[in-house]
């Protein structure tokens, strides 16, 4: 802060109360994440990716039929290139068949994705499940 003394201003050498309070609360933020951080690392469980699919809608396009859908990894750890694989099934036999692939599947988070068919699912039976991943 700044007096002036006879139009020229002077640098106070005592901080204001205000900063120390602002350099105490945020030292005690830095020192908890940096404690919570620590501990996590120490003392989580790597778990391998654990993949489900839920179907949430299933709406007409264009080009056929669009089946939006939620994948959700439960495990501690991040799975890459998962591949997503969609089928249309009339009994035991496979009609039609379609996949995506996601980059990556973050640990513990969900993603949204797409699968597109020609025919309509309506009657049929909808398989959507994740075939596979690979570590990040």
């Amino acid at each position: 802060m700044t007096r002036s003394e006879r139009g020229r201003h002077r640098e106070r050498h005592d901080p204001h109360w205000i900063e120390w309070l602002t350099g105490l609360v945020s030292a005690l933020l830095v020192a908890g994440m940096l404690g919570w951080i620590g501990w996590e690392a120490f003392t989580r469980e790597a778990t391998p990716p654990d993949l489900s699919v839920t179907v949430l809608t299933t709406e007409k396009t264009g080009a056929g039929q669009r089946v939006t859908f939620n994948i959700a990894n439960s495990g501690t750890t991040t799975a890459a290139a998962v591949t997503v694989i969609g089928r249309l099934m009339e009994g035991e036999k496979i009609v039609e068949e379609s996949h995506v692939v996601f980059d990556y599947v973050a640990a513990e988070s969900k993603s949204t994705g797409a699968i597109l068919f020609a025919g309509d699912p309506a009657g049929r039976r909808l398989d959507i499940r994740a075939a596979g991943y690979t570590g990040p």
